[in-house]
């Protein structure tokens, strides 16, 4: 394997935060923390007893837990070990965890209390947990890794049903938190909001831009929405990071008044498209910070385009919605019309550069997204994109069947796949409609009628419970086109109308 190079090794982030801050708080879950010194120290103890449980070095581990010191802990322990981290969510069914970890291939597993309960349900392997009896072991220090080799593997939504694993690299991740501590300059003096689940790529920034720096990283609780500003200043956090969908949540409850989170010196959003008017609101509130609108498949490593909000951005965005800038530094891109060809102010996006990961675990997935033109691979979003006139892109929405559920991207024919599985159910169309601050899913069936409570409960042994829909219509038959295709056109007015006369939309 070589030598180590933590200038390339993920780890590496925790280790000089661990210079620079090792009585600080490396990260905080309520009333549980850990100093950088301890967590390090843990991480290397759970490391060693990882390569005694598993025999030797760890393929891939894991990591199956809710937000906890168990969790963050894990996940620099699978590091140091020197494997590949696999966060698994204790909310998921449970046949969506063994298809992850068979996918992933995973030699070990590391659970807290939650996950440890679920253990059953999944292949024998061995188990790790601050809970259970610990192997005495520990190793010295991190174990080597090559830039080249998988830091972590996350799973996106597949169209059968099977999600789709993407291997990040320690490479594709030293790019990219190289040119974010340029832009952010966090110091240990900073703290950082973690609002994302762990198996959702958005987290591996909170964390490990915060660990980079010899910053805290404070977990944020579902209560903390009901009064933000009053919780970021007990915490004192500098820098929030979310999806716009919170922006929604939060004035709601009342906590957008002009000025009214003064300690943030950075907001950013990702995961959704960000409204013009909640990033001025939010700018109003978050007075002394930056604003910025952040966009980046999975594949393309956490985030790969940022615009920071100003007075002139309205002017830029389309249909309300705000610029998403331009690619990160070292990338090409190209807009490609229906045709394939390249447009110069709207088409499909399309991205290449150091970013870029290599592939899905199953390559038979690759097709449609991983494409060589030339001697280069590109990454073919699915999104359709404008150029504006100072040359920045806009999202203007998906090209394909794929919508973004509370910055889950989702493909509907997975949603479809699993409706076509409840009782009495023959076919099955799902289409996504914009409400006042998500994407709400409307199902379509045909068959026995059924009701929402029948579904949910249903579907909730096939899908994550944020991607189970609310609102459902039976129908005799499927509208058809002229083409003799289902009419998704017309199914989405339909869901509009459903959703006016549920209130979710005007």
């Amino acid at each position: 394997m070589g030598h180590a190079l933590t200038g390339h090794a993920l780890y590496g982030r925790f280790r000089r935060g661990l210079a620079a801050a090792p009585d600080r708080a490396a990260f905080r879950v309520g009333d549980e923390e850990l100093t950088y010194a301890q967590a390090d120290a843990m991480a290397l103890r759970w490391a060693g007893a990882l390569a005694e449980l598993a025999g030797g070095r760890p393929k891939a581990v894991g990591v199956l837990a809710e937000k906890s010191a168990t969790c963050y802990v894990g996940i620099l322990a699978a590091l140091c070990a020197g494997a590949t981290v696999v966060p698994l969510s204790p909310d998921f069914p449970a046949v969506r965890t063994q298809r992850m970890a068979a996918a992933a291939g995973i030699d070990a597993l590391i659970v807290d209390q939650r996950g440890d309960r679920l253990v059953d349900q999944l292949p024998k392997l061995p188990v790790l947990g601050a809970h259970r009896p610990m192997p005495r072991g520990a190793l010295a220090a991190p174990l080597p890794v090559e830039p080249g080799d998988a830091a972590y593997v996350l799973f996106t939504s597949g169209s059968t049903g099977r999600p789709k694993g993407v291997p990040i690299t320690h490479a594709n991740l030293a790019h990219y938190f190289g040119l974010v501590d340029g832009w952010y300059q966090a110091t240990p003096a900073d703290t950082f909001s973690q609002t994302f689940d762990v198996t959702f790529d958005c987290a591996m920034f909170d964390l490990f831009t915060a660990w980079g720096a010899g910053a805290t990283a404070v977990a944020i609780p579902a209560v903390a929405y009901r009064d933000l500003p009053a919780f970021l200043a007990d915490q004192r956090i500098t820098v929030w990071f979310s999806t716009p969908s919170a922006i929604g949540l939060v004035r709601r409850a009342g906590g957008l008044a002009a000025g009214g989170m003064p300690g943030l010196r950075l907001s950013l959003f990702a995961g959704e498209a960000l409204k013009c008017a909640d990033a001025a609101d939010w700018q109003a509130a978050a007075v002394n910070s930056a604003v910025e609108n952040l966009y980046g498949p999975t594949e393309l490593t956490v985030t790969i385009t940022r615009h920071r909000w100003s007075d002139a951005s309205p002017g830029l965005g389309v249909n309300g919605m705000a610029p998403i800038g331009l690619p990160n530094a070292g990338h090409d891109h190209l807009l490609l019309d229906p045709s394939g060809e390249p447009a110069e102010t709207e088409g499909e996006l399309w991205i290449t550069g150091p970013q870029l990961t290599a592939g899905y675990l199953d390559p038979a997935d690759d097709g449609g997204r991983y494409t060589r033109r030339g001697d280069r691979l590109w990454y073919a979003t699915g999104d359709r994109i404008r150029r504006v006139d100072n040359g920045e892109l806009v999202y203007l929405g998906r090209s394909d069947s794929q919508v973004q559920v509370q910055g889950w991207r989702v493909e509907l024919a997975e949603i479809d796949h699993a409706v076509r599985g409840c009782a009495g159910v023959e076919d099955a169309v799902t289409v996504g409609v914009e409400s006042a601050d998500s994407t709400e899913l409307v199902v379509f069936y045909t068959g026995r009628p059924s009701s929402t409570a029948e579904f949910a409960g249903q579907l909730r042994g096939a899908l994550p419970t944020g991607l189970i829909p609310r609102h459902y219509r039976r129908l005799a038959d499927m509208p058809l086109n002229a083409n003799r295709k289902v009419d998704r056109l017309e199914l989405r007015e339909r869901a509009r109308k459903v959703l006016v006369e549920a209130g979710r939309v005007g």
